[in-house]
């Protein structure tokens, strides 16, 4: 039998002036309470160590350099390291990565409790557009400012456990919860930074982000038996509101732990891994009951194609 106590480390917004070292000791303080409450796996957001500098339009794009990170861990993040490390706290964070050879990724990792990246993911399914749109409401301009991901949707395990990540976007796409699925994973973390307002359509709010957030979460921990923490940076940053709702889903769908406010915010459950085998072994056994034939447009096409 395989329990965890799993925890969500929610970050309030991070300003365009705060230092990498000052989000850092609030990730910290995040972390210290964690392991006060037993947490033994952490998950921060997507783009933990920034602001959501892709609100931002410049003509160079080499002028947010600064907002990546080059190698890591590096010393503005190790005091993380470290603590875990000393907790015996496995984590998982997002961050901005500007590679040796120049390439611009969101990427996020899965770092052992002895301190060692085990797992690294570049998101795949970059929201938002490249060049600025002034009908827009707010700039969304990740296609901007990085590549899609060239990891794909895979997965370690550790801890005893099959962990995998999605970052934000890819939370509304069944293919990555399903190639997740495939790899029988047993624990999807997920870190997003969300406007509140969609920049297309301001009928669509708060109310209806926060529901969209929540069904693809859980709809895609139930499809594929798969405990799920998916964990905002949120509330007001740059004079730019996002989502909050942090939450903790287990295999059957339902929330277990959800963030109340849309500040720094820890989120604590439990999950017994055994619970995932019940859906992998019925409803969801894949072997049994998948039928990959009538599954080819999935792979062999990107737009929709309507009939004459």
């Amino acid at each position: 039998m395989t329990k965890m106590i799993i925890g969500g480390a929610q970050i309030g917004g991070i300003q365009k002036a705060e230092t990498r070292e000052e989000v850092v000791a609030r990730m910290l303080a995040l972390m210290e309470e964690a392991h006060d409450k037993g947490v033994e796996f952490l998950a921060y957001p997507e783009m933990t160590l920034t602001t959501f500098f892709p609100r931002f339009y410049v003509e160079d794009r080499s002028e947010f350099d600064h907002w990546f990170e080059t190698e890591m861990p590096n010393a503005a993040v190790m005091p993380l390291f470290d603590k875990a490390k000393e907790y015996g706290m496995g984590f998982t964070f997002g961050y901005c990565e500007l590679t040796p050879e120049g390439l611009h990724y969101n990427t996020s990792v899965i770092v052992s409790p002895e301190g060692e990246i085990v797992l690294t993911y570049r998101k795949t399914h970059l929201p938002g557009h490249a060049e600025y749109e002034p009908e827009r409401s707010h700039q969304h301009l990740e296609k901007r400012y990085f590549l899609p991901g060239d990891t794909g949707f895979n997965v370690v395990r550790s801890q005893g456990v099959i962990m995998g990540m999605g970052i934000c976007n890819d939370r509304r796409w069944p293919e990555t919860w399903r190639v997740l699925g495939l790899q029988g994973v047993q624990l999807v973390s997920i870190g997003y930074n969300t406007p509140s307002q969609n920049n297309l359509m301001q009928a669509e709010g708060l109310e209806k982000r926060l529901y969209h957030h929540e069904l693809s979460v859980c709809a895609g921990a139930y499809q594929n038996s798969t405990y799920a923490v998916s964990v905002a940076k949120c509330g007001d940053e740059d004079g730019n509101h996002m989502i909050g709702g942090s939450v903790i889903v287990d295999p059957d769908g339902f929330v277990i732990a959800r963030a109340q406010g849309e500040g720094d915010e820890l989120i604590v459950a439990e999950a017994d891994f055994d619970k995932c085998a019940f859906g992998k072994s019925t409803v969801f056994n894949f072997a049994a009951h998948r039928r990959v034939e009538h599954y080819g447009l999935i792979t062999a096409q990107t737009g929709v194609v309507e009939p004459e």
